[in-house]
């Protein structure tokens, strides 16, 4: 990474700095996040951690007591801090808009230095300096390899490697998406070896299940899962009835979109999850069939080639329908 000593270099250099991370959090932003706050600290500066919404439930372990500041519920807090900040990091997205509109007009608007880590494609123009690596796993993969490439590996340990650890983890589906190389597994291997539980971070993350949250799953699969044999494509869904009747809080169906991947036959699974009249939507697939396409063309989003998402105004059952239609011109 040509970058690590500049970016090094303008962490020694700044006096306020702030953490950004991509709206809906999931094990990559938080882990890439945390790992990067706690190197901030072992260099001896302090940082501020600023997301557009909260942490999800199953991850909050994973912030060790950090405070995480989130837009949602102290709009006034984050837009100061971003004001005042003259460092401003951007993990795990490729676009202001990726912070919802209004945290993402503060972030553009802010006058401090702007370093974007990411590994989705076509990054905006926005920053100073850019990290985009498509083809690398993970943003936490890329905050190691900004570690080491600074020349400061051996500041490594478990707190830094335990955060980074699950961003690598929960991004590649537990190490078992093509995206992972042996160069990830070697990272691995440096976290366990300076003290870093893996068999923790597992359990942590998929071993504390609500009764509520196992409900919920239980019935999506249950009760509104659809197969379209033609296109060999899973659609599972649910309302935002069904969501305060099964006690929903978010992180309940984080990786079932995985769940309809894993349907024998099936190459393509789609998740919609219905709330305040709009359908947020996931998407993955397998084999040669890309999603990233349909999520940018007709639902607002993108991502990953294998791993995308979207919205779309209006209840699931009339998103899916419209899904549906496009079917032919993408599968």
């Amino acid at each position: 990474m040509k970058e690590a000593k500049n970016i090094v270099e303008a962490i020694q250099a700044a006096n306020n700095i702030v953490i950004t991370s991509h709206r809906s959090p999931d094990g990559d932003s938080i882990g890439s996040s945390m790992g990067l706050y706690q190197f901030i600290r072992v260099l001896g500066k302090d940082a501020d951690v600023c997301h557009p919404d909260p942490c999800p439930n199953f991850l909050e372990w994973a912030k060790a007591g950090v405070e995480i500041l989130d837009f949602e519920d102290n709009e006034s807090k984050v837009a100061e801090k971003l004001q005042n900040a003259d460092l401003i990091f951007s993990l795990d997205y490729n676009g202001a808009n990726r912070l919802g509109n209004e945290m993402g007009d503060l972030l553009l608007a802010a006058n401090g230095k702007k370093v974007m880590i990411d590994h989705h494609l076509d990054p905006d123009d926005f920053a100073d300096i850019t990290v985009s690596e498509s083809a690398v796993c993970s943003t936490s993969q890329l905050v190691y390899e900004l570690i080491e490439a600074s020349g400061n590996e051996n500041l490594l340990s478990p707190a830094i490697g335990t955060p980074l650890y699950l961003g690598i983890m929960t991004d590649t589906g537990s190490f078992r998406y093509s995206s992972v190389t042996a160069r990830t597994h070697e990272i691995l291997a440096k976290f366990l070896n300076v003290g870093v539980k893996h068999t923790d971070v597992h359990e942590n993350t998929f071993d504390n299940n609500r009764i509520d949250k196992l409900r919920l799953r239980s019935h999506i699969i249950a009760e509104r899962l659809e197969i379209v044999e033609k296109f060999k494509i899973a659609i599972i869904s649910v309302t935002e009835e069904e969501l305060e009747r099964f006690n929903f809080i978010k992180g309940d169906t984080e990786g079932l979109v995985n769940v309809a991947l894993s349907l024998e036959g099936v190459e393509v699974a789609a998740f919609f999850s219905e709330k305040g009249g709009m359908t947020k939507i996931s998407f993955r697939s397998k084999g040669e069939k890309a999603v990233n396409e349909i999520a940018n063309d007709h639902f607002g989003g993108g991502g990953h080639k294998y791993a995308a998402g979207g919205i779309s105004e209006g209840d699931a059952k009339t998103t899916i329908s419209r899904f549906k239609s496009l079917l032919p011109d993408y599968f």
